[in-house]
């Protein structure tokens, strides 16, 4: 699973589409909208009305918190006051904890009065999704967190049979309303591959109508392929931004296009461009095991990236993945004449074909031969899976023709071995 944190205001958007599937009384205002450097706020005014009629509210959707501890928070604003705060805020440099970053993008959203608020949010682990509620919401829920009850639901149960309400305190009148609503989005967290999602606080109004105040919600991208009509819909797609004061690089922008594209999994990071250990990894889980392993052998300051490919990706694709890669290693050889060192990567896979990921590889080898050789690459590769002899095979003929050093090891060889053999070749060197 790849967590991504998505924007406040595409949760919102998901939850108002997909709740009422569930609980047909849930009736979100579905007044939001998004104001960003280049917004022309008389038009956005113009086609949303209700900013002029009604009292907003105006904060940051940046995948940052304690907006209001940083004084980044209007309330209960007219739209005067609106357009002044997005004035005197947007393109403004920041710092949230020990991040700076530039505030690029504000929500607007209708300001719903109320007394009371309340907390829920759903999380996974490897047997339960857990429902966590809370009748203290808002911002000081961390620390009154001893009376959020947690309400673990084994993987794969129907929340329809599962008996809720005798796990959950006395709601009082407000069973009615509370009780279908959480039910709904359980089901909601579970059919659209929500990995976290968490509404601190919502409001009950004097209708009892349940309104979601503020939103944080990750998905599991990998799924992007299961939900074009909810995640992927042209007139108003899901993003998956980079957190705030993070700014992708070229390479990174385009290897997360790229991965929007397929259904596949392509993730790409960029540690130091100056390294000399750059990982190119199959899976999610090893590429963790890899880099731990990286890192517990010392050469932690020496890593270059952080990523990995799965899903059994095009042989294109990963030639355009491994192709950056190469860019990157050989962008600059080490002055003092150092090797550099790729690990081509991998546990054994259950249906990624070896073969053709790897004549992707190679034929980006094959483009890279000049290059390799200048930066003093060193190639070591381990990997297992459908048609592995032949990959692995393929990966032995390009080292034997253009003279790249490339050591092949199959399943039979420990997954990390690799690692242990850029550090004995260190110590040669």
């Amino acid at each position: 699973m790849a967590q991504k944190n998505i924007y406040e205001y595409d949760a919102k958007k998901l939850l108002a589409a997909e709740i009422p599937k569930y609980y047909q009384d849930f009736k979100y205002h579905n007044k939001l909208v998004v104001v960003e450097c280049d917004t022309d706020l008389e038009q956005l005014i113009k086609d949303n009305p209700w900013i002029d009629s009604e009292k907003v509210v105006v904060k940051p959707d940046q995948l940052f918190g304690k907006r209001g501890k940083a004084n980044l928070l209007l309330l209960n604003a007219n739209c005067d006051e609106m357009k002044q705060f997005c004035v005197d805020n947007l393109d403004r440099v920041c710092e949230i904890g020990d991040i700076k970053g530039e505030l690029k993008r504000l929500l607007v959203e209708p300001f719903i009065p109320h007394e009371k608020e309340y907390y829920v949010s759903i999380t996974s682990d490897r047997e339960n999704d857990i429902i966590h509620f809370s009748f203290e919401g808002g911002i000081f829920v961390e620390n009154l967190w001893d009376k959020v009850i947690h309400i673990p639901i084994p993987l794969g149960t129907d929340i329809n049979s599962f008996d809720l309400k005798s796990k959950m305190p006395d709601l009082g009148d407000l069973q009615d309303v509370l009780l279908p609503f959480i039910k709904a989005l359980f089901q909601v967290y579970v059919d659209q591959d929500f990995a976290f999602l968490e509404i601190n606080p919502f409001a009950i109004t004097e209708a009892k109508e349940i309104v979601p105040l503020d939103v944080k919600a990750r998905l599991d991208d990998t799924a992007l392929f299961l939900h074009s009509n909810t995640w992927g819909n042209p007139l108003n797609p899901i993003e998956f931004p980079a957190g705030f004061g993070q700014k992708m690089s070229e390479e990174e922008e385009m290897i997360h296009e790229l991965d929007e594209k397929t259904g596949a999994s392509l993730k790409f990071t960029i540690l130091n461009r100056e390294g000399r250990v750059w990982t190119m990894v199959a899976g999610g889980g090893a590429s963790v095991i890899y880099t731990d392993t990286v890192v517990d052998l010392g050469f932690g300051n020496e890593l270059g990236n952080y990523g990995e490919y799965s899903g059994n990706p095009s042989r294109e694709h990963t030639e355009i993945y491994a192709q950056t890669i190469l860019d990157l290693i050989t962008a600059e050889p080490d002055p003092k004449g150092k090797p550099k060192y790729l690990i081509i990567g991998g546990g054994i896979a259950n249906f990624t074909d070896v073969k053709a990921t790897f004549t992707g590889i190679v034929s980006a080898i094959k483009n890279s031969v000049d290059k390799l050789k200048k930066a003093n690459v060193k190639i070591f590769v381990r990997r297992g899976g459908p048609n592995e002899k032949q990959g692995l095979e393929l990966m032995k003929q390009v080292g034997e023709e253009t003279g790249i050093p490339i050591e092949v090891y199959d399943r039979y060889t420990h997954m990390t071995r690799v690692v242990e053999l850029i550090k004995k070749a260190e110590e040669r060197s």
